[in-house]
Formats: C-alpha cells, structure tokens, sequence
C-alpha cells in the first residue's frame, strides 16, 4: 500500500478542496505519516475521511478537522503551543512540525505512552508530554504557561478561564465548545490589552474533555 499517495489524495480531496489555504498547514499534513499514529489494523483507513478509534473509548480526528484547527492557530513557526488531549499524537505532531515547541497533555497513559513512541519515531523531540488525569488539577500547564497558542481536542461544556489565563497577550485558543453530543469550534483570541475576542467557527463533535473545567463523569 502507498502511503504517501493515499496522504496527497487525504490533502487535495479533504483539506485543499474545503478551504485550508495556509500553505504551511498543508505542507505539513502531506509530511506527517498519519498512518503510524493509529492501530496497525487500521492502517489502511488512516487516510480516509473520518476519525478513527485508536482504543480506550477515544479517536484520531477526522483529516480536515486537524488541518482547520491548526489553520485557526495561525502558526508562523515560534510559537510555544499546548495541547489538551494527545490522543494518538497526530495532532501534536502536526503542531511540533509547524510550531518551535509543544507541550501536550494526555488523561490516559496507554495512550500517552504510545504517541510518545509515534513522535520520537518522527525525531519530533520539541514535544514534551505530560500525563495528567484532570481530576486533581486544573486543565492545562501551568507550570509552562503562557502559551502563545492553545489547542483543545476535546469537547468541552464552556471555555475554561485557567487556559484563557494560560494564553499569552495576542494568542490563540481554539476549542470545541457545546454539549456531549455535539459543539462548536470557537477561536478565542487574547488583546494585548487582555480583552477577549470569541469568534465561531463549523459545528463538531468531540470526544468529551473530562474532569476539572471539563465534564465530571466519563460520557465515552
């Protein structure tokens, strides 16, 4: 099977010809192999248009999805970037390929140990990952705070204040916001005066994002 003809088909039929017109994101989406990032099994439908379970209740994002929620980033290569949820660690790989630096937060340690081996298969060493279950502590990294841009791969019932507060003058969220059936991407933008700007984009659904700030019980 060629891999990398079936990931220039995904980037034309998926992400060109529905709008992503950030060349940098579409360079990256034809770059990351998204095929090592779910189960061997499945493989062959890596490149299809529609997320994929990758095990423990959670999946790999539909194709055009990541390319939107990365495009709404607006990364330019310097940024400092947070990932709530690593999943498979596709998404983060897109992000370290664009980006100077990834933090990553993943709840499950299966799966977090195994994107851990899918990113420095890929030598992407600027991802550093932190399992956190989200019950004890609040959502997000503190510790590395401020970010200039944040990603949320998880479905959640209102934008959490702790990452607006983690978000740097002039950065970037971009989380799914709505109940567990469905949501709404939203680009939630920081001022350099610190007001904040909130601006909608495509309807969606997301896998819930649980504990603190998130859901109180596991809805997978």
């Amino acid at each position: 099977m060629n891999f990398e003809i079936l990931r220039k088909r995904m980037v034309q039929d998926q992400i060109i010809s529905r709008g992503i017109t950030d060349r940098r994101v579409i360079e990256a989406m034809l770059k990351v192999p998204r095929h090592i990032f779910v189960q061997e099994a499945m493989a062959a439908q890596a490149y299809s248009d529609s997320p994929l379970p990758i095990g423990e209740k959670q999946t790999i994002s539909q194709p055009y999805m990541v390319a939107l929620m990365t495009e709404l980033l607006n990364l330019t290569g310097s940024e400092k970037v947070l990932e709530i949820g690593t999943g498979s660690g596709y998404q983060a790989a897109i992000l370290a390929t664009l980006a100077e630096r990834v933090c990553t937060v993943e709840r499950i340690r299966q799966l977090a140990l195994r994107a851990r081996k899918c990113l420095d298969s890929l030598k992407l060493f600027n991802v550093k990952l932190r399992i956190n279950d989200g019950e004890g502590s609040p959502v997000g990294w503190e510790e590395e705070a401020p970010f200039d841009a944040i990603m949320v791969t998880a479905g959640a019932p209102y934008v959490p204040d702790v990452l607006v507060d983690q978000l740097a003058p002039g950065g970037r969220l971009v989380i799914p916001v709505g109940n567990e059936f469905e949501q709404r991407l939203l680009k939630i933008v920081k001022q350099d005066d610190g007001t904040i700007e909130s601006i909608p984009s495509v309807g969606c659904r997301f896998v819930p994002l649980v504990g603190k700030q998130g859901w109180q019980v596991d809805l997978t």
